[in-house]
């Protein structure tokens, strides 16, 4: 491809060869150019290379850029945005760039900060992601009310739950929220469980948050990890129980007394434990998950399985049944790369 610098002077000669009364079409001849790429060359005489350097007319220049550094850190103008400067410059007769335009020029000097007083953005919060692959080692806890026989006074349940096991490992009810009441629940869980090394993780409620009880279970040896504010995926494996508890066929809406409340509560949890089969770890109930009998129960189901393959292929798939396979690790709040991952395994 031909250089700018020499297309314009292969112009400059030929319109004075013209000039002088030569033929166009002869001079494009002796040259070895066609008369048509001659007037193209005439209308464009920029580099249009890939990769060359290209000028735009309504670029700033470097004295336009300054001034609008220099109005925008102004003492006058160091609280506002792009938008207010312009608005405010325009009632005041001068125009200098668009407000894009002025974003664009504090991006490439660095200046797209906070210029004043103005607070400076706080970075979401994210959750920590917890991984379990046994027993004990993550736990959430929660609290949910149940009404009473009259309007407007409830009972408060505290459960917590082993995300690994799905068990309720611990729960207590009152009438009020209070992280003395908390801090007597895992009181009550330490006899059973040992707590060193493992997460908790709850909501933002008051007593969650009691500096009393971090205290407590820091000494336990236990890790705090708390839920974005609002946000109740954040903390999906206790209010999964909170559902299954108050939607149960047998939930009586409304309880006579807190007694009667804990007796029902207690019964529900004894079968939530050792009954129900949980559709998280694969339909057997918390229990056989922590006895390590998962496994077991398992290899029969495939086992059968099989056999029905065996005895019958043309009801399953080519490729043969899909068999059961135990769930080791639960994640609570997984990040983006683990999401993905867990996508790719079980594509």
């Amino acid at each position: 491809m031909t250089h700018p610098e020499i297309k314009k002077q292969i112009v400059s000669d030929i319109a004075e060869a013209v000039s002088q009364g030569a033929a166009l079409y002869k001079c494009c001849d002796v040259i070895g150019i066609h008369p048509r790429t001659y007037h193209r060359w005439c209308r464009v005489t920029a580099d249009r290379r890939k990769g060359s350097k290209r000028t735009n007319k309504r670029s700033l220049s470097d004295a336009e850029k300054d001034q609008i550094v220099e109005a925008c850190c102004s003492k006058r103008f160091q609280d506002k945005n792009p938008y207010e400067i312009v608005a405010i410059l325009l009632e005041e007769g001068i125009y200098i760039a668009s407000p894009w335009t002025y974003y664009r020029v504090l991006k490439e000097r660095g200046l797209l900060v906070h210029r004043g007083n103005s607070r400076a953005p706080r970075k979401p919060y994210t959750p920590p992601e917890l991984k379990a692959t046994g027993p004990d080692q993550v736990y959430a806890w929660d609290i949910t009310w149940i009404p009473s026989m009259v309007n407007g006074l409830f009972w408060y349940v505290y459960s917590v739950e082993d995300i690994w096991t799905r068990e309720i490992v611990g729960w207590t009810i009152y009438n009020e929220e209070s992280a003395d009441h908390a801090i007597a629940l895992f009181n009550s869980i330490k006899t059973r469980r040992n707590l060193k090394g493992t997460w908790i993780h709850s909501d933002n409620g008051n007593p969650m948050r009691g500096a009393t009880l971090a205290v407590m279970l820091a000494n336990l040896g236990m890790f705090l990890s708390h839920s974005r504010p609002l946000v109740k995926n954040d903390n999906a494996y206790i209010e999964s129980f909170f559902k299954t508890l108050k939607y149960h066929a047998a939930y009586p809406c409304r309880f006579n007394s807190m007694e009667d409340a804990r007796r029902w509560v207690a019964d529900f949890i004894d079968w939530y434990n050792t009954e129900h089969r949980h559709s998280g770890i694969g339909y057997v109930t918390p229990q056989q998950r922590r006895q390590c009998k998962v496994e077991a129960l398992f290899r029969k189901r495939n086992a059968t399985l099989l056999d029905a393959f065996q005895r019958t292929p043309e009801r399953f798939p080519k490729a043969g049944p899909k068999l059961w396979r135990e769930k080791k690790t639960v994640y609570l709040n997984p990040s983006e790369d683990t999401r993905k991952l867990l996508c790719k395994k079980a594509a």
